[in-house]
């Protein structure tokens, strides 16, 4: 009967990076142009990787993966967020709010544990050469891509089928640009502390089972680098290892500490996720194409056709 008292609403307001009306029409369009920018490069980076016959292995196919990936991820907050930098009511509604959560939680842990099947594909590449066809064939490239999206989907669809338990009243001001679930818990008019306890342990779950295998591979390539003798061979190897060691650092250090840390609406917190969930996504293509022969390569081939 307490319920009776509150007032629920349909719809939250999203109070974004900033209210000055000037600084937002500089954010919308410095947003406008990574998002653009997020576009053209992750779908370049596919076409590449499709269209090139010489890479078809894979590293590619997994990078092919990333830049599916990166954007959906960009494309679950960026075209709202650019809306709301124009518009003077930046609301959205509470089941748009937990579907943007859900897609943004689903993309966030794909795209870790692609990682980490990346790095175990950089292990098999640089410690068992003559063997990494063998290793990392078809059945498996896919199994590892098809368990990744499984685990994303399965850690979303766990969270957020626990959010319905929770009821939103009182202020339904996300001092946020996004729905991201730690930031919809303090809204909560009932206890949300088990939603947070599962939220912390799935997030802490799949850093466990993504985090030793980076681990585990970085252990054994770092050493299996230093002992090639050609200079050449130990730059081609060291340039690939360490584009991807940057994308792990940049992406796991920023959203293990968004998710395990209890929400504080502070300006770090958005800062920190617009790393993950927005430069991530524009970094990666250009990390990978910048620092690769390969696909430097095959570009120019490309264009020339």
């Amino acid at each position: 009967t307490t319920m009776n008292n509150f007032t629920f609403f349909t719809e939250f307001i999203l109070l974004g990076l900033s209210d000055d009306p000037h600084s937002r029409a500089l954010l919308f369009a410095l947003f406008l142009g990574i998002y653009l920018l997020t576009l053209i490069g992750n779908l370049v980076m596919i076409l590449v990787i499709r269209g090139d016959s010489h890479l078809h292995i894979p590293m590619y196919f997994f990078l092919g993966h990333l830049s599916f990936i990166d954007i959906c991820f960009s494309s679950v907050t960026m075209p709202k967020m650019l809306q709301n930098f124009l518009s003077q009511k930046k609301s959205i509604s509470v089941w748009g709010c937990i579907t943007q959560s859900f897609f943004f939680l689903l993309n966030g842990c794909t795209e870790a544990s692609l990682l980490s099947a990346m790095a175990y594909d950089r292990y098999a590449a640089v410690c068992h050469p003559l063997l990494y066809t063998m290793v990392m064939n078809r059945t498996l490239c896919n199994a590892m891509v098809s368990a990744a999206w499984v685990m994303g989907f399965l850690n979303s669809l766990v969270n957020n089928i626990f959010i319905h338990k929770l009821h939103f009243c009182g202020s339904n001001i996300i001092s946020h640009f996004c729905c991201e679930l730690p930031s919809l818990f303090p809204l909560s008019c009932t206890d949300p502390a088990a939603n947070e306890f599962l939220l912390s342990g799935t997030s802490a779950f799949l850093g466990l089972l993504t985090l030793p295998l980076i681990l585990f591979s970085y252990s054994r390539i770092i050493p299996a680098i230093l002992n090639i003798h050609s200079s050449e061979g130990q730059g081609k190897a060291f340039s690939t290892c360490s584009s991807h060691l940057t994308v792990v650092l940049l992406f796991y250090g920023t959203a293990l500490f968004r998710y395990i840390s209890p929400a504080s609406g502070s300006v770090l917190e958005q800062m920190v996720s617009i790393q993950y969930g927005v430069i991530t996504s524009l970094l990666n293509p250009l990390i990978y194409s910048l620092k690769n022969q390969e696909v430097k390569a095959a570009l120019q081939r490309m264009l020339r056709q």
